[in-house]
Formats: structure tokens, C-alpha cells, sequence
């Protein structure tokens, strides 16, 4: 995936050619060889090399004769995926001595962004259809009309009027009458907090997992920035904001300080702990050592971050005004002026850190440097990847403790697997119409059979006196993964 059959034609007398390759996204790159195509030794015969070639990004070809050490061409290209191309090299028929470098598809390539444009107008469609179903329950002829088509109430509610109700009987022998139950009030939510949560959430999923391989959902070598780039950052954010709003909640509710640094630091550690898990490999591929064992990774950042920001909020918490409980009594720098003692350590964590990055000497590198290493900008600081932060890493936690392979990455599963698109899809389908079906009948049985839910008071359609059933987290989570906040 994300390659193409390159077939290079030698037909030059005489000549023996090397081909260097470079990506048009790699900024001040080293040319790259590719391949070397020898002279067949007979006229009129090319000698021929096949190649795979990206194609996530455009293609720079530079042809160098071997002997001679000297350009004979260069082009650039944007290759397809699952293309077939021949790079015809040969002399130019204008008389003159110049060689010509002409590109042939000898096969079409796919299109390899139709299941994202596929699954944006579907995403698209249901949004559409989704407000117009709002729009169509807000007005009250259709409201009441579906009420009655789907609410079996309705039937029972005219048979009783003719035969007698038996909840009419019961009180009439002197039981007492059930009192209707109803759910208590949850409390109140931000949902843009939670919508933000849920996006994240579910790009951090299809990121890590490959993101189909495409370009923009893959983390970008050194220089750009894509979707997958903003994925830790969005999420970091939205983390930071909920720790302020959770933690006054909780604060409100009479807990202690030192009971919530508890729950703090127990939080923190699972999160390193899981994160260091994650990051090494698999115990079934064989016994881990030490000495290999991987420290720094995204949850463990997520861990210290965590930490360090519940922290500082827990031990300069303020108490919210009344008056700020709806965010419209307050002046708009509240959270700076209220917040200062935070503000500042920050800035001074920020202050080391831009400290650290641009004015440590770091062996063998330019202070402050900033750049990729290796074969970036042309080469002359192979050694210098990650500047002050990697010199920091590798001193304090060594070569073997840190980042070592890039991750792998699942395939575009459709076009992949073409010829069994149908089976694929009927197994998507079939798999998600059993997790509704597991849902719905999980409601219906929570109804019936949880001891705080009257019988009588339930309805067929899982709720109970006309409202519906709220399902606790973990047990919706028992039958499907549900991403919290969508």
C-alpha cells in the first residue's frame, strides 16, 4: 500500500545510471539512491529495474551517470497507489546530445481518497437527516402521530378504558398504589466539553491504528503538521479543562484536599504504569529485558501533565463565586486574576524549558537547533535529532529507553481487500446490528429485572412512566464501547 511499480528503461549506449529519490515533503533532504541500472551491453536491448515508489507525497528523481558522477536528469512526479509507470531513459531524437526522460502509465492507479469522500457525505447525510428528524419532532401533529404509532401505551390505555385497569381494581381493594418512580437527575454537563472530548477520543482511536495510512492522518516526520498532529494537543487541552471543572465540583461536594491528592497521584501512576505496557512490545513475542524497556510515551505524558496540573490547581483552588456559576456574572479575565499563582509557575516551566531548548550546548550540534538530523538539512547534523530535548533524553535515560521504531499501521481495508469487499460489509453490517439488538434487549432486561424498577412501571420500549432509561456506564460499556461525550 501506498506504493507503485516503477519500471526504469536504460537505453543509453554505453551508460550505467543510479537513481536517487527524495520526497518533495522532506525539507533540505539528502537525495536518497534508489536503485542502480546497468547498460545491458547490447544495442537497441534496454536493461530494465522495477522499483516500488511512495506515493503519499510527490516524487523527486534524479538520474546520475555512475562513471561520470554527473546529472543526466531530474523530474518530479505524483505518483498513484497500485500505479504502473516505466521511466524511459534515452537519447533525444533532436540531434543534439541530450538524454530524455519521458514517465509512462502503463497502469491506472486507484483512487485511493474515495472511502474518505465516501465517508464524509455519509457523515454528512446523517447530520442532515438527523436535523431534519429534530425539526420534524418539533412540530406537534407529527410528535403526536409517532407518539401514537410507536407508544403501545396507547392500545392499552383504550383497552382499559373498556375492561377496567387493574392498577383501578387494586386501589379499590385497598392496596396501596405503587408511586411512580423516576430516575435521579444527573448533573448538569457541558456538552461542548464532552463533544470535544468525544472527537478527540475517536481521532486518537483511528490515528493510532494507522488512520488507514493515509498521509494527513499519520504523524508528519519533522516539518508540517497534520490531523493526527493535533490529536495530543486537543486532547491535552480538553484534559486541562476538566481537571479545574471536576476538581471544583468535587471540592463543592465537602471532599478533602488530601483524600483528592490520593485519588490524584493513584490516577497518575496507572496511567505511566498502562502507558509503559503499551509502549513495549508483546509478552508473547518472547521475555522483556531491562535493559530495552521503553520509559517516555504519550500516556506517560498524559500521566506527569496530569499530575503536575491537578496538582497545582488542588493546592491554589479557589472557591467560585455564586454569582459565576452560569460564566456570564464574571468579568472575562476572572481565571487569570483568580489564577495567578498557577499562571506563574507555569510561565516559569515554560521559561526553563525555552531556556533549556535554545541555550544548552549540546555536543556536535548548533545551539538551539531544532531540526530533524539525519539526512536533514543536507545532512550536516545527522547526530543533532531533537536538539536539547533528545540530548536531555539520551543523557538521562539512554539509547535503548527511548523512542526506537516508528508505529505500525493498519491498511485501507476496502481497497486492500477488494475482491472481498462484499464479505467485509456484510460482517460490518451483521456485527452492528447484533451490538443495537444486544443494547436495546440489555435495556429491556435492566428494566425488568433491576430491583428498583418496578415492573409495572416499565414500558416496552425500555423506559419506565414514559421516561427513558439511563443505562450506568458500565453497563453499556459491557456490550459495546461507546466513546464517552458523543
Amino acid at each position: 500500500m501506498d506504493q507503485a511499480l516503477l519500471l526504469i528503461h536504460n537505453e543509453l549506449r554505453g551508460t550505467n545510471l543510479t537513481v536517487f529519490w527524495n520526497s518533495e515533503r522532506c525539507y533540505h533532504c539528502l537525495f536518497q539512491v534508489l536503485v542502480n541500472v546497468s547498460w545491458s551491453g547490447k544495442p537497441g536491448k534496454p536493461s530494465i529495474a522495477a522499483v516500488a515508489v511512495s506515493t503519499q507525497h510527490g516524487s523527486l528523481l534524479q538520474l546520475n551517470d555512475t562513471l561520470e558522477e554527473k546529472e543526466v536528469c531530474r523530474l518530479e512526479y505524483k505518483f498513484g497507489e497500485f500505479g504502473n509507470y516505466s521511466l524511459l531513459v534515452k537519447q533525444a531524437h533532436n540531434g543534439d546530445n541530450e538524454t530524455a526522460c519521458d514517465i509512462v502509465v502503463n497502469k491506472n492507479p486507484i483512487d485511493s481518497n474515495l472511502p474518505v469522500c465516501i465517508a464524509f457525505l455519509v457523515g454528512v447525510a446523517l447530520i442532515i437527516a438527523v436535523f431534519f428528524l429534530r425539526f420534524l419532532l418539533s412540530l406537534d401533529d407529527f410528535h403526536n402521530w409517532i407518539s401514537k404509532a410507536i407508544n403501545s401505551r396507547e392500545t392499552d390505555r383504550l383497552i382499559n378504558s373498556e375492561l377496567g385497569s387493574p392498577s383501578r381494581a387494586g386501589s379499590i381493594g385497598g392496596d396501596a398504589q405503587l408511586e411512580a418512580w423516576h430516575p435521579p437527575a444527573a448533573s448538569p454537563r457541558l456538552r461542548c466539553v464532552d463533544t470535544f472530548r468525544g472527537i478527540a477520543l475517536i481521532l486518537m482511536v483511528f490515528v493510532n491504528y494507522g488512520g488507514g495510512r493515509y498521509w494527513y492522518f499519520k504523524h508528519s516526520s519533522w516539518n508540517g503538521l497534520t490531523v493526527a498532529d493535533l490529536v495530543f494537543p486537543w486532547f491535552v487541552f480538553i484534559m486541562g479543562s476538566s481537571v479545574f471543572l471536576s476538581m471544583t465540583s468535587v471540592l463543592q461536594r465537602g471532599c478533602s484536599k488530601f483524600k483528592l491528592l490520593g485519588k490524584i497521584a493513584w490516577r497518575s501512576f496507572l496511567l505511566i504504569c498502562i502507558g509503559v505496557v503499551i509502549v513495549n512490545p508483546n509478552y508473547c513475542l518472547g521475555p522483556l529485558s531491562w535493559d530495552k524497556v521503553r520509559i517516555p510515551g504519550v500516556l506517560q505524558r498524559l500521566g506527569v501533565t496530569y499530575f503536575v496540573v491537578a496538582v497545582l490547581e488542588l493546592i491554589f483552588a479557589k472557591p467560585v463565586p455564586e454569582s459565576c456559576a452560569s460564566e456570564r456574572g464574571c468579568f472575562s479575565l476572572r481565571d487569570i486574576i483568580f489564577s495567578w499563582p498557577q499562571w506563574l509557575f507555569i510561565l516559569m516551566l515554560e521559561s526553563i524549558w525555552l531556556g533549556l531548548t535554545f541555550f544548552l550546548p549540546v555536543p556536535g550540534c548548533p545551539t538551539g537547533y531544532l531540526g530533524p538530523g539525519g539526512i536533514g538539512d543536507w545532512g550536516k547534523y545527522p547526530n543533532c535529532t531533537g536538539g536539547a530535548a533528545g540530548y536531555i533524553d539520551r543523557l538521562l535515560l539512554g539509547d535503548d529507553h527511548i523512542y526506537q521504531h516508528p508505529s505500525s499501521a493498519a491498511g485501507k481495508i476496502l481497497l486492500y481487500y477488494k475482491d472481498q469487499t462484499k464479505d467485509i460489509l456484510i460482517r460490518f453490517t451483521a456485527w452492528c446490528c447484533f451490538l443495537v439488538h444486544f443494547v436495546c434487549h440489555h435495556t429491556e432486561l435492566l428494566c425488568l429485572l433491576h430491583p428498583a424498577y418496578p415492573v409495572s412501571h416499565c414500558g416496552r420500549e425500555g423506559t419506565v412512566d414514559g421516561n427513558p432509561i439511563l443505562l450506568p456506564r458500565n453497563e453499556l460499556y459491557s456490550g459495546v464501547c461507546w466513546p464517552r461525550g458523543v
